[in-house]
């Protein structure tokens, strides 16, 4: 797990928001997993590290398998909030999640 899924992660606890699911596959036949779930509501959250670095959700063959990953999720009715690393640092990724939670 990510230090930058941990921090989320320590975010929403602080925020008394529901515990998500950690690396939940999500796929019947794919190994696709969501960094954070929320199994019950069908919203999970992606954090892609690595975006000013050339890392693998920024370069042409990872950001394709993303979209495609996201594509099926979205297609099996999930919610994807996904996020970046600035903004977990920043707290925007943890506004996000409180409203989709929250319903606002």
């Amino acid at each position: 797990m990510s230090q930058l899924v941990e921090t989320l992660a320590f975010q929403m606890k602080a925020a008394k928001l529901p515990v998500p699911a950690r690396e939940h596959r999500f796929h019947p036949e794919r190994r696709w997993r969501f960094d954070l779930a929320f199994v019950e509501q069908k919203f999970a959250i992606e954090v892609d590290g690595g975006t000013w670095i050339n890392g693998r959700h920024s370069r042409g063959t990872g950001y394709e398998k993303d979209c495609e990953k996201v594509a099926e999720a979205i297609a099996l009715g999930w919610r994807v909030l996904r996020v970046t690393g600035g903004m977990v640092k920043s707290g925007k990724a943890l506004e996000y999640a409180e409203r989709i939670l929250r319903g606002e």
